[in-house]
């Protein structure tokens, strides 16, 4: 009995477990992350295991954009990160972070 309880909490946990994940622009509007000039994501502040492994996930995806981008068009990946960095800063909505000149503010 112990064991099937054990094994029915872990199930429910793991169901349970996307209905409480954050989402990319939940996390924009709270203020818990930022565009930044490179392209990529970064916590506004101290973040949570569940910011951190937002940041990493869409990092991640982002890069390998980049790196498909870059590789077309022949240039670096840094041209391609700096320009999605400038243009993804540029689209950002009133009120969510963009980190400019090394600190954060808000636009």
């Amino acid at each position: 009995m112990k064991t099937f309880l054990a094994l029915f909490t872990t199930c429910l946990l793991l169901i349970a477990q996307p209905a409480y994940s954050i989402d990319l622009q939940s996390a924009k509007e709270q203020g818990l992350v930022g565009e930044t000039p490179s392209g990529y994501l970064a916590a506004v502040k101290s973040p949570s295991s569940e910011i951190s492994a937002l940041i990493e996930s869409v990092n991640s995806q982002r890069k390998q954009k980049y790196q498909e981008i870059a590789a077309r068009n022949n240039t670096s990946l840094q041209a391609v990160e700096q320009l999605a960095g400038k243009k993804a800063i540029e689209k950002s909505s009133p009120g969510s972070y963009i980190k400019l000149g090394g600190s954060w503010q808000q636009k």
